[in-house]
């Protein structure tokens, strides 16, 4: 079986950070706190890809038979 990323359930905006922990089997607070520190680091070129993120990754509740 395939793994898939998805958005997460566990959710503090849209589920991105924690759609990815997920999937790479992170804990879900060090991938937020990765991204939070990445985006301040970069000028906030973070929030464009979040926003992107949101919008490609699908949501898991919205896909049937999962």
């Amino acid at each position: 079986m395939t793994r898939r990323l998805f958005r997460s359930n566990d959710r503090i905006l849209g589920g991105v950070c924690g759609g990815i922990a997920e999937y790479l089997d992170f804990d879900p607070t060090a991938v937020r706190l990765g991204y939070a520190a990445l985006t301040l680091f970069t000028a906030f070129a973070g929030v464009p890809f979040y926003i992107v993120a949101w919008i490609v990754m699908p949501d898991r509740n919205r896909i049937p038979n999962l």
